[in-house]
């Protein structure tokens, strides 16, 4: 192996799995190191894991790495978002288990926050849900008061994954967090990009306790086995630097356990009503880097029990039926957690293939939608299709029928590596994607789509 041949070493905090990874000069990755994460326990809508076990095989990936990378020693970091925990500061022993974005525990904060949720929204660009670490640090210190005075006083330290591994592997110099992730926390002023005194005092949090907001990039932060953290952002925000470019007028469709539909924004501010505007990542000169999100919930959970992988576009648009299918409820721009899987008509009379295509038909619609929303505010080119489920070519064809622009899926894997390597090494998206083709498809399908949408509009203003 030739020294110097590699520019970025790439590590992905995951859900499910940690990865690590070496991109060259080209860049290319390789060399993919990849381990299980602990397994997640579940109780009572409580998700969490072991965070010590977790940054064991996060280390080892990382070794494992490193004993390939010749002189490379520029590491770039993305983590899952809103999973924290905290930690005795001395000892740098976890005090909690390591909570994951999953956990509902923050249900409860939700609940006494609805009057707030208005102010929460501007501030935030984010809708108030369990998700986000506030509600949920909330919970744990109202269910653990004596904690507060300990995190005051710095005894314990709390923070989501990225600040735990950082502070570990910088021998607890460095207790910070970039600003894509503090974005995603619910306690950041998404314009200002600072910890927000108005929210701190809504989730009954002292910004004292939080970790230091850092750009995403140019960091330059030695670690104490040899590498420079050069780069940290959030892993939604690398996989959307891997696949789509902010100087063209473009989006993404990452259809994966749930569907997350995304362009760049020019300015904050500028979104739509309902829409998430997220804080992709903070460039080096400190100048943030915005983008428009539409959601679709759990789509993965609601396919799983049906044959998907057997339809075929011929197959869409074959009943007068429509549906939605999210069931843990509509995600953005809507946000009504009363929807979950509901047809407009009974379908027990139907076979499980055209039922899985009227589920297919639910998510094609929805992405559409945003798409279509996204486009009438600024013209998209090309939009891009990621994830799991975009292999299937029903639901790839489905989404070319209903858009006025072009569609090309991505043949890229790892995209979070490869949009967290990219920053470190200071290098536009250079993407591999095939063009999705309808030669001989029918209109069907987008005249049913006119259909569905008044469907829901009437479903939405009945409810």
């Amino acid at each position: 192996m030739t020294t110097g041949e590699y520019s970025a070493i790439a590590l992905d905090l995951g859900t499910t799995s940690i990865k690590a990874g070496l991109m060259d000069h080209a860049g290319v990755l390789s060399n993919i190191v990849a381990s299980p994460a602990p397994k997640i326990f579940v109780t009572d809508g409580r998700y969490e894991s072991d965070a010590l076990a977790y940054a064991v095989i996060a280390e080892s990936a990382l070794t494992e790495c490193m004993a390939r990378a010749g002189d490379c020693n520029s590491l770039g970091l993305c983590s899952q978002r809103s999973s924290f925990l905290i930690w005795n500061s001395a000892s740098g022993q976890p005090l909690t288990s390591l909570i994951s974005w999953q956990d509902n525990r923050g249900a409860a904060s939700c609940a006494a926050l609805q009057a707030h949720e208005e102010a929460i929204r501007k501030l935030t660009g984010l809708p108030l849900t369990p998700y986000y670490f506030a509600p949920k640090l909330r919970i744990v210190l109202l269910e653990n008061p004596e904690w507060r005075a300990r995190l005051e006083c710095g005894e314990l330290l709390v923070g989501t994954l990225d600040t735990f591994l950082i502070w570990r592997w910088s021998g607890g110099k460095h207790f910070m967090t970039d600003a894509s992730m503090a974005a995603r926390t619910q306690l950041m002023d998404i314009r200002q990009q600072q910890w927000s005194p108005q929210l701190g005092i809504l989730f009954g949090i002292p910004l004292g306790i939080l970790p230091e907001i850092k750009p995403s990039t140019g960091l330059n932060m030695p670690l104490d086995n040899g590498l420079i953290l050069k780069a940290s952002v959030g892993d939604q925000s690398a996989a959307l630097i891997a696949s789509v470019r902010q100087d063209q007028a473009e989006a993404l469709a990452n259809l994966g356990t749930g569907c997350f539909v995304v362009r760049y924004l020019p300015k904050m501010g500028a979104g739509l009503e309902g829409y998430l505007q997220t804080l992709v990542y903070q460039d080096s000169a400190q100048h943030p880097h915005f983008a428009i999100e539409g959601t679709l919930n759990s789509i993965a959970a609601a396919l799983a029990p049906y044959p998907v992988g057997e339809c075929r576009t011929e197959d869409l648009a074959a009943d007068d039926i429509f549906c939605i299918a999210e069931p843990s409820g509509l995600g953005a721009p809507y946000f009504r957690k009363e929807f979950g899987i509901r047809f407009s008509q009974p379908v027990e009379h139907l076979s499980q293939r055209r039922i899985a295509a009227l589920l297919l038909e639910a998510v094609i619609f929805r992405v559409a939608r945003i798409l279509e929303d996204f486009y009438r505010e600024s013209a998209l080119e090309r939009v891009y299709l990621s994830g799991g489920l975009s292999e299937l070519t029903c639901l790839q064809q489905g989404i070319a029928l209903c858009l006025p622009c072009d569609v090309y899926r991505l043949a890229q894997g790892e995209s979070s590596l490869q949009g967290v390597g990219l920053l470190v090494a200071d290098r536009a998206c250079d993407r591999v994607a095939s063009k999705v083709e309808m030669d001989g498809l029918t209109q069907a399908l987008p005249e049913k789509y006119e259909r569905w949408k008044v469907w829901l509009d009437e479903l939405l203003k009945l409810n």
